[in-house]
């Protein structure tokens, strides 16, 4: 009995050691010695990108059509980096440190590489201009921190390239090592999340996914930016995948990834009203497609809006303002007349700035958005300068948001039916500041994530 017991409990002890070496070897993977990469390389020592497309056409024009290879060459990028971020940090030389550190996830290869800060603006076509190419995420070996933030990579340029998966064919070009780390959140949490100086997660894509239920699920960041598709060439001298993760990385900038984010419908209280009496309309919004919070990522830039208009039988068209639900912050999520971003006067060289609109949008919309505060109070969407957080009114995973717009039936409503339709927009970046900062208009374009539309009568 006794040499029996003993074998049953060696039976599972031996799998419950194995899962704590997997582990074990994770957390080490994770956990790497600290390195300061900041200007340890030369540019000489990183392969670019088009080097890389003789052998991978394929994922090289899937990647060159993606922000990925935009990072640092995007409109609104240098904008925000060339005439905020290094202006502010030459009128406060103690945040010039943080402003570099923009480099190490926009253009990972000049902040360890160029040894000059600012890097040269991408008109002058210097191997910044790389963005995140290959050679940053084939070079990375594991996160340095825990959870991993402010471009917490472990990079060692060489001719070893990491992968998550065992390639079919030997590269005459370089060597192929599996890494496991290539398959979880934290790879992306490198530069997906990001703490400012005042200790403040100004980014939190990836710790959005941890707290959610797509995390329990096992659904990562790669099954839906990098999904699954093929038969694919990954390198001409290899064999189609089935199952190769294209390079899309498909996200906030790409309309067709965020139509549909949010399911929405909208319903009345009743069906027929006579004017001056009032009908209450109820939207349910929900997040059934995003592992994070939508909007997320630079949400300082970014807010969708819900607006509800209600078209009569003549079409005179009435806009309906949200209930209020009385929760703290709530004047930040509904839209109106104010000013905000009164912090840019500072790098722009404007004293006693008054800011611009901080909407842009029609009023009394509910806007879904957190409000970022610099150290003086006031709205902010400079995330180096931001002291504290508002309140996180966006809509979650799996989450709904039901909103109430109470509309009285004005005297001059035409009899008939009348048509009520509810909108979710989307922006990249706040209009006023777009317009005033000289933003490429494509930056501040409405998408409209969904729609739906209900009817009532009015009675004569």
């Amino acid at each position: 009995m006794s040499t029996r017991k003993e074998s049953q409990l060696m039976i599972l002890v031996i799998p419950v050691a194995l899962v704590l070496l997997m582990l074990t070897a994770f957390t080490i993977s994770l956990m790497a010695p600290q390195e300061d990469l900041k200007s340890k390389y030369s540019y000489k020592d990183f392969e670019s990108a088009k080097k890389c497309r003789s052998c991978h056409p394929g994922i090289y024009e899937q990647w060159s059509q993606a922000m990925m290879s935009q990072a640092y060459t995007h409109n609104w990028d240098e904008v925000e980096y060339f005439d905020l971020a290094v202006p502010h940090a030459k009128a406060k030389p103690e945040i010039k440190d943080v402003v570099d550190g923009c480099n190490g996830c926009h253009t990972p290869i000049a902040f360890m590489g160029s040894g000059q800060f600012p890097p040269p603006r991408p008109s002058e076509k210097s191997m910044a201009n790389e963005s995140v190419s290959c050679e940053v995420c084939h070079l990375i070996q594991a996160a340095q921190s825990d959870p991993p933030f402010n471009f917490s990579y472990l990079i060692k340029p060489g001719m070893t390239k990491y992968a998550g998966r065992t390639p079919s064919v030997e590269s005459p070009a370089h060597k192929i090592v599996t890494n496991e780390f290539f398959r979880t959140t934290e790879f992306c949490g490198n530069c997906h999340n990001e703490k400012n100086p005042w200790g403040v997660w100004v980014k939190s894509t990836q710790l959005e996914w941890k707290e959610g239920p797509y995390a329990l699920a096992g659904v990562v960041c790669q099954d839906c930016h990098m999904p699954k598709g093929g038969p694919f060439l990954n390198a001409l001298m290899a064999s189609p995948y089935d199952d190769s993760r294209l390079h899309l990385f498909h996200g906030a900038h790409d309309p067709g990834k965020v139509r549909g984010t949010i399911e929405l419908r909208i319903q009345p209280d009743i069906r027929e009203a006579e004017p001056t009496e009032d009908i209450i309309f109820t939207v349910a919004l929900f997040n059934q497609k995003t592992g994070h919070k939508f909007p997320t990522g630079s949400v300082e830039d970014r807010i969708a809006w819900l607006q509800v208009e209600a078209t009569d039988a003549k079409g005179k068209v009435y806009h309906l303002n949200v209930d209020n639900k009385g929760f703290d912050g709530e004047e930040f999520t509904i839209s109106g007349d104010y000013l905000a971003y009164q912090d840019m006067g500072v790098p722009l060289g404007i004293s006693e700035f008054k800011g611009v609109q901080r909407d842009g949008i029609p009023s009394g919309n509910r806007i879904f958005r957190i409000p970022y505060f610099d150290p003086e109070g006031r709205m902010t969407m400079m995330q180096w300068n931001t002291a504290k957080l508002g309140v996180d009114y966006r809509i979650g995973p799996r989450e709904t948001k039901v909103e109430k717009f109470t509309f009285r039936v004005p005297n001059d409503a035409a009899a008939g039916e009348m048509k009520v339709r509810a909108v979710l927009n989307y922006q990249l970046l706040v209009k006023p500041v777009a317009d005033f900062l000289k933003v490429q208009p494509s930056e501040s374009e409405i998408m409209e994530v969904n729609e739906h539309t209900t009817y009532v009568t009015i009675l004569p």
